[in-house]
C-alpha cells in the first residue's frame, strides 16, 4: 500500500491532489482534501476523470452532501460522481 506522505508520481495526480487540498473552505480542505491525499496514488484514470469533475462542483453543495446535511444527488448530472461521493461520504461519516 502506498505512504500517503508521499507524493504522488504523477502531474496529474498531483494537480488533483492540489485542488482536493485547496479548496478554498477549511471543511472542504478537510472533508474532500484528506480523503484524496489517502488515496490518490490508488485512483485509476476512470477515477481520476470522476475526481476532476467532482472538483469543479461548489464547495457548498459537496460539504453538504459530505456531512449527510443533504442527500447525495441521484440524477443524471451527477451520475459520475455517485460513487465516488459515496465513497467519501462514507469516509468523512466514520
Amino acid at each position: 500500500m502506498p505512504d500517503p506522505n508521499d507524493p504522488p508520481r504523477d502531474a496529474r495526480r498531483r494537480r488533483a491532489l492540489f485542488r482536493a487540498t485547496h479548496r478554498g473552505t477549511h471543511e472542504a480542505d478537510l472533508l474532500i482534501g484528506g480523503f484524496v491525499a489517502e488515496r490518490i496514488d490508488l485512483f485509476t484514470d476512470a477515477d481520476l476523470d470522476a475526481l476532476e469533475a467532482l472538483l469543479a462542483l461548489p464547495d457548498p453543495d459537496l460539504a453538504d452532501w459530505l456531512t449527510g446535511r443533504v442527500p447525495l444527488p441521484e440524477d443524471a448530472d451527477h451520475r459520475r460522481h455517485i460513487p465516488l461521493l459515496h465513497a467519501m461520504r462514507e469516509a468523512a461519516l466514520r
